[in-house]
């Protein structure tokens, strides 16, 4: 993979983070630091959740903005009708990067293709196409598979990749495959994909995340769900962007559930040691998870809920 440097990821002025799809709502949740800003209380808008992630990243550089979607969640209609309900155009979008190709991110796609009437770009790994399956305790279940041909027809133009690149004219960095290297992060058990005609042990290597580095704050990741582990994401995305301090991490965690309690703790000491301003646990992080990093990251950690727009710079 080509290595990119500071130089080559163009700071940006301000980073505006909306969250379309999210695990969790509560409309009465009020602003709890300067970044957050909540949705006014309105009984008539009607905001939905669901298992997935959606986030709609607009990023201002000079007099330019740049509208970038990360993910679609798990169904076709969440998204689009929170969209609605908030008021933003997805048509409007340059740009779908997807953070892998499991279902729950990648349900919403077909409705954004449709309703842009052009081509739009939808930067993903190639493994995010493979056709999976999952081991658990009450057997194996098939994972719907992304169907590029579709996509296509739809008005996509997929763009396979897997290392590092940019969107947002050189403002925002798509990772790419994440370099994995602390001892907890081991991926998520049970995972197996179809390769060269039978199963194997699926590493998830298309999982990726989105990175901006905002002028005087540092940078911002937001993560799918971290399949890599959210502390080597956030590690790698200080390597390959010459940057050390990382102002804000959003996204999906993964650390839900029996198979990942051990992973929790280690997870929290390997935030405390990178020590971002604010820390915003989405999606799979798992209640547990959450409540934790609340206790370990006092004033950092912001409890998230769909609607919330986060302003960075």
């Amino acid at each position: 993979m080509r290595q990119l440097t500071e130089h080559l990821l163009k700071p940006a002025d301000r980073v505006e983070v909306t969250v379309l799809v999210d695990n969790y709502i509560d409309i009465f949740v009020p602003p709890a630091t300067p970044v957050d800003r909540r949705l006014p209380f309105d009984p008539c808008r009607h905001i939905m959740a669901e298992h997935g992630l959606s986030c709609l990243v607009r990023v201002f550089a000079g007099k330019k903005e740049h509208t970038v979607l990360l993910d679609t969640g798990i169904s076709r209609e969440c998204m689009a009708w929170n969209a609605r309900q908030l008021g933003i155009d997805i048509a409007t979008i340059e740009a779908v990067a997807l953070s892998h190709g499991h279902f729950d991110h990648t349900g919403g796609l077909a409705s954004v293709f449709c309703g842009a009437g052009r081509q739009v770009p939808l930067i993903a790994h190639p493994d995010a196409f493979l056709k999976r399956r999952m081991n658990g305790p009450k057997g194996t279940a098939d994972l719907p598979r992304l169907d590029a041909i579709e996509l296509k027809k739809a008005g996509a133009d997929i763009l396979q990749r897997s290392g590092p690149s940019t969107l947002a004219a050189g403002h925002l960095l798509v990772t790419g495959e994440v370099e994995r290297k602390t001892s907890f992060e081991k991926g998520m058990p049970g995972m197996e994909m179809w390769v060269n005609g039978s199963w194997a042990p699926d590493p998830i290597l298309d999982d990726q995340a989105l990175v901006i580095n905002v002028k005087g704050k540092g940078l911002v990741v937001l993560s799918g769900c971290a399949h890599a582990g959210i502390i080597n994401t956030v590690e790698y995305a200080k390597k390959i962007t010459g940057i050390d301090h990382v102002h804000a991490v959003l996204g999906g965690f993964h650390l839900t559930g029996p198979a990942f309690a051990k992973v929790i703790q280690p997870t929290i000491e390997g935030m405390k040691k990178i020590d971002p301003d604010y820390v915003v646990p989405m999606h799979c992080t798992g209640w547990d998870a959450i409540n934790r990093f609340f206790e370990a990251m006092p004033g950092k950690c912001i409890l998230n809920t769909v609607g919330t727009t986060y302003v960075f710079g």
